[in-house]
This record gives structure tokens, C-alpha cells and sequence, in this order.
């Protein structure tokens, strides 16, 4: 019999990080299958989706509310599966509102659980570790200063370094990608991440292109550059802008943001992963992020945010290198500002640059090997009857 492993992600980030693991899983054992939700770089891997990935891609106290029918529908269909057939382990990537209660569940089902990323406790709602505790036999962390916080609180976690820094590595001269892109080697170059997700274009999308229409102006020749995640994404994006600036030239990117971030001088971003890779690379941002206003103020009343910066990549440094502007401060004239700001400054450029380098030298750990070895030593050696 196949030893079968459980696994749900919710959003592209979550889909690389799974790939990953799954390859590195199937590798040690080639007898494991994988079922549950995950998106292209999953399915290509051998797990069986038995729902779109994009169901679960919803963001913000407010968006979640409005689709939570569906939310839970899901959840429950996967619950009843695996009750029914339970599998030998299950693997929650991320999407901690989604995942925790199915892990839950499942681990008082017997089944072994584990949570791949640690749900960012330290920073927002930190009562999530309770749910957290109760939920994961082991939590798989990607961030070296998550494990004495979840150390503290009784949580079981293995810090296994973050993917995406084995992947990218950092890139000093734009030249090559440049030149992969077609954009000439000596302009100007602003890449724009609009975020992975519909409602992050929808909410932050306006925001973005009135800065690039702004940055266009003061700069002649600059040149524009959009990576995203699928034609859906590109499609609301491009309708955006043919509303909003229809003069602008645009180069759209069918691939990872990090295909499109080595050939910028600067980077507006939305806040996420992106901030992350554009520090691998190590290129100089400026993060934008706007949700629901109710999201928004429902947060700072409750006090959930315990954190000073929105941006992994400030988190990790412990200082405001990319400028941030979240909310009302989120305005076409404050982001090109800031842009401006750095493309004017080419000694400053470089110095976030150093830093970014030093930083991304402590997050290459083999994730992938790492976490799968974790995952490995929890799985039975047999399948269940």
C-alpha cells in the first residue's frame, strides 16, 4: 500500500512552498501519495487537488466573512474525506485561518499534523498559539527569530529556513535580466507587484499605477515591468490600467516575481512574500497595502498588530529600509515620492543592497530537505490499514 499525505495551500507562496516539500518528500520516498488543495507548481508535483486553490485566496477580517459559506463548505468536504479515509499525515501550508481548525480536527482524528510556516503569532493576534498548540504535532518555521516565541508557549517547531532563499540568489548587475526582458540596459526600470491576490489588485491596483503614472512623468524612458501569478491576475491588472492610465507602457511577466525583480533599480511592492524576494535579490522597495476599512480599524482598536513594520523584509533587518505606507497613507503621491527618493539616491541603493545580503545569508538552510526530513520522522513507516 502507498503511504498518502494531506496537504492544503492557499495561495501562491504556500503552492512553492509545498512543491517543495513534496518533491524533497517523494524523493526520500517514492511510495507517498498526496491529496488535498494546492495550485500549478503542486499539481505538476503529484498532489491531487480536489478543490481550486484560488476558493481559498481570500484575504482581511471583512473578505473572509463574505466568503466564509464557501470557506467552510470546503473545509468540510476535506474533513469528511479524511475521516472517512484517513491519510498518514497531514501538511497545512500556511493559510493559518483555514488550516489550523482542519489540523485540529484532524490530529483528534489520530492523524499526525503538521503546520508549515509558523502563522505569525508574534505579531498579530498572538491567542492564535493557543489554537496553534492545540492543532500541530510539529510547526515548520522559516524565520530564525520565530523559535524562541513559540518555544516560550509550549509550540513544538523546527526552524527549517525559508525556500525561496536556496532559490534566488541575490543579483548586483540588472544587465542579463535586462536584457531576458528586452528593456534597454541604461533606463530607468520600476518594477510593480500588485500582490497575488484578486482583492489585493482591486484594493491597492489604483494606488499603483497612479505612482507609476506620477514616476513616468519625472523620469522619461522609464520603464515599467509587472510579474504575475496567472492570466486571471493579469487580466484584472491590465483592466486597471486600461481605465486608469491607458498611455502607459507596461511589460506584464507570466512567471515569479523573481523573474522581473533582478532587472528593477527599485521595487513597489505590495506587502507579502515580494518583500522577501525583492531582499534575496537585493533590490531597494517601497511597499504599499491598503485592506477593507473595517479590516483595517477592527484591527487597531483590538490592538492585533504587535509588530512596528508590515514588510518581512523591515522585520528582518529591525529598521524601516523599504519605506512603508499602509492605508490612507497609501496614495499615488506618497509612493512615487518614495520611489523617487531612491532612484535619486544611487549610493543609497547600494547600501540596502549590502544589507539585504547579509540578511539573506542566514535564511539558506535547504529548506525543502530540511522540512521533508521533519515530516519524515513523524510519518508511520507503513500506511494505516
Amino acid at each position: 500500500m502507498t503511504l498518502r499525505v494531506g496537504i492544503v495551500a492557499a495561495e501562491p507562496s504556500g503552492d512553492v512552498l509545498g512543491a517543495g516539500l513534496l518533491h524533497a518528500l517523494r524523493a526520500a520516498r517514492p511510495d507517498i501519495a498526496f491529496e488535498g488543495i494546492g495550485g500549478p507548481r503542486m499539481i505538476a508535483a503529484g498532489c491531487t487537488s480536489h478543490f481550486p486553490m484560488e476558493k481559498l485566496s481570500v484575504m482581511g477580517l471583512v473578505e473572509v466573512v463574505q466568503h466564509l459559506r464557501e470557506l467552510l463548505a470546503i473545509r468540510r468536504a476535506l474533513l469528511d474525506r479524511w475521516r472517512a479515509s484517513p491519510p498518514d499525515l497531514y501538511v497545512g501550508v500556511d493559510a493559518p485561518d483555514f488550516n489550523l481548525a482542519l489540523e485540529r480536527r484532524l490530529r483528534q482524528a489520530g492523524i499526525p499534523t503538521v503546520h508549515y510556516v509558523s502563522p505569525t503569532v508574534w505579531a498579530w493576534r498572538p491567542g492564535r498559539v493557543k489554537t496553534l498548540r492545540a492543532a500541530a504535532d510539529l510547526v515548520l518555521s522559516i524565520f530564525p527569530f520565530e523559535g524562541d516565541f513559540l518555544a516560550a508557549h509550549g509550540v513544538e517547531a523546527r526552524y527549517v529556513g525559508h525556500p525561496l532563499a536556496d532559490e534566488i540568489e541575490p543579483v548586483a548587475d540588472p544587465g542579463p535580466a535586462r536584457a531576458r526582458l528586452g528593456l534597454p540596459v541604461d533606463a530607468p526600470v520600476l518594477a510593480v507587484l500588485p500582490g497575488s491576490r484578486l482583492s489585493e489588485i482591486a484594493a491597492i491596483g489604483p494606488s499603483f499605477i497612479g505612482a507609476a503614472r506620477l514616476c513616468a512623468g519625472r523620469y522619461p524612458g522609464l520603464r515599467l515591468v509587472t510579474p504575475l501569478v496567472n492570466a486571471v491576475t493579469r487580466g484584472r491588472f491590465a483592466a486597471l490600467l486600461a481605465e486608469l492610465a491607458p498611455d502607459l507602457e507596461w511589460l506584464f511577466v507570466d512567471s515569479a516575481a523573481h523573474d522581473a525583480l533582478p532587472a528593477a533599480d527599485v521595487v513597489l511592492t505590495a506587502s507579502g512574500t515580494a518583500t522577501l524576494e525583492g531582499l534575496l535579490v537585493g533590490r531597494p522597495m517601497v511597499v504599499g497595502y491598503r485592506v477593507h476599512a473595517l479590516t483595517y480599524w477592527t484591527a487597531r482598536l483590538l490592538r492585533l498588530v504587535r509588530v512596528p513594520y508590515i514588510a518581512m523584509a523591515n522585520l528582518l533587518a529591525g529598521e524601516g529600509l523599504a519605506p512603508e505606507f499602509v492605508q490612507g497613507a497609501c496614495t499615488p503621491e506618497n509612493l512615487a515620492d518614495a520611489v523617487a527618493g531612491l532612484l535619486d539616491a544611487p549610493q543609497r541603493r547600494e547600501q540596502i543592497r549590502a544589507r539585504y545580503h547579509e540578511l539573506a545569508s542566514g535564511l539558506r538552510r535547504d529548506t525543502s530537505r530540511e522540512a521533508a526530513a521533519a515530516v519524515l520522522a513523524l510519518l508511520p513507516v507503513s500506511p494505516r490499514g
